[in-house]
């Protein structure tokens, strides 16, 4: 968590102002802002989001300058916050999947975070759509050819220093880097420029929780203002932009967007784990499990015919314990070998939906199967659903309640598109025994 990338910082005796008080708007004024929000939102054309730690406490991820915030505990030498969960359990917020509803509905056109969580692109925001400021705790990337590579796990190093593994294209094979700073480390000028570019572009710049403390970033919401954008911020602490802004609501992220959702009339997509074994069929007994899609092979007999059931038991934090994958083995069954490759994208949506109705998980399918005639061998992707995450903005948004006139400003195609949207996303990490 935020915890293991405070502690891999490079210490540093000025961290900023930490210890900020925390307000909360009167229920009254609150229901007021979010209905002055939905109504932004509803009317732009170009809608930037800049998020700060804030948007995933909610998550079980400690913020960093709160009144429990990790260095406002350090700076009073009180014992750090302890994690709710690890670092790659973490499920992204209702704010998170707001987001990518918005997106998904063509409103939100960009997103800009200072996070290292991962949470954005785990929820399922486009990486073309989203620049990740000070990097990522699950991307590390190769410094050569540029290919980047999200892991399920959080990599052992920050200050884009080299990694343990290597670039997987065979005309390449650099070593790879983290991509997550450390403070001497400058913002990386591809995330930074397109950053820029939008935020000159926005008409709304929507900050949601943070501090805006850390330059540059936090100078980028300001760039909108040159064009006649607004700044809109919501953190519970002041900052040093609110004189900027045209509105700033204190309160909790999720509600505030919580009600904005409801507002708009728009649902909130589901958060959906897919995740994806590879199997490969041969000769000898040989498990690889560190990386997705997890490996597992065994070596048999060619003309051989069984079929082998594998049980596969989930770490804590998924929807299932444990589910079962059926492999039929016979390479003279013509229908078993002929090798296809479904369209991953529309399975995971099936696959989404009738685990949502269903309300059940562990069930599988295989979305591609290829035979290898060099070294005689099957190999099968399966595609697993391990879990389900909704959200009901009615029911979580507290008073916040939609009312008519802002109802009456939205448009039939922008509720139509929005409406029963689904949104796979980058699995968690499961153990196989």
């Amino acid at each position: 968590m935020s915890l293991g990338y405070a502690e891999k910082l490079s210490f540093i005796e000025d961290v900023g102002q930490v210890g900020m008080t925390e307000f909360f708007d009167s229920a009254h004024v609150l229901q007021d802002k979010i209905e002055q929000l939905a109504k932004l939102i509803e009317k732009s054309k170009h809608l930037v989001v800049f998020t700060g730690a804030g948007i995933s406490t909610s998550c079980g991820i400690p913020d960093f300058r709160g009144p429990k915030g990790i260095w406002t505990l350090q700076r009073e030498g009180k014992p750090l916050p302890e994690a709710s969960l690890p670092f790659h359990r973490a499920m992204p917020s209702m704010t998170h999947m707001a987001l990518v509803g918005l997106e998904k509905a063509g409103i939100l056109k960009f997103v800009i975070s200072q996070n290292v969580d991962g949470l954005h692109l785990r929820s399922g925001i486009p990486r073309e759509k989203l620049a990740e400021l000070h990097g990522n705790s699950f991307m590390e990337s190769c410094p050569l050819c540029g290919t980047e590579y999200l892991r399920d796990f959080e990599l052992e190093t920050i200050g884009l220093k080299e990694t343990s593994r290597r670039c997987s294209d065979e005309k390449c094979g650099a070593k790879l880097r983290d991509t997550v700073l450390d403070w001497e480390d400058a913002l990386p000028p591809k995330e930074m420029n397109l950053a820029e570019k939008h935020c000159r572009m926005g008409d709304v710049v929507l900050c949601l929780g943070t501090s805006l403390q850390i330059t540059p970033a936090c100078n980028l919401p300001l760039k909108s203002l040159s064009g006649g954008g607004k700044i809109v911020i919501v953190n519970l602490q002041k900052t040093p932009k609110d004189k900027k802004a045209s509105l700033v609501i204190h309160g909790f992220v999720d509600k505030v967007i919580a009600g904005v959702m409801g507002l708009l009339n728009m649902q909130i997509p589901p958060y959906i784990r897919i995740d994806l074994f590879q199997i490969i069929l041969t000769q000898s007994l040989k498990a690889i499990l560190h990386a997705q899609p997890f490996l597992l092979k065994r070596r048999t007999v060619r003309t051989e015919t069984f079929e082998i059931l594998l049980n596969i038991k989930f770490s804590d934090g998924c929807g299932c314990l444990n589910t079962q994958i059926q492999i039929p083995f016979n390479f003279e069954d013509q229908e078993l070998t002929e090798g296809f490759k479904l369209d991953k994208n529309a399975t995971f949506e099936k696959m989404g939906e009738a685990a949502i109705q269903d309300s059940s998980y562990g069930k599988n399918v295989v979305v591609e199967r290829k035979i290898d005639l060099v070294s005689k061998s099957e190999v099968t992707v399966h595609a697993i659903v391990t879990n389900v995450k909704t959200f009901d903005c009615q029911l979580s948004n507290g008073d916040v309640k939609p009312r008519k006139e802002v109802m009456n400003g939205l448009t039939m195609t922008r509720k139509q598109r929005s409406n029963g949207r689904k949104r796979k996303t980058r699995p968690e990490r499961a153990e196989v025994l």
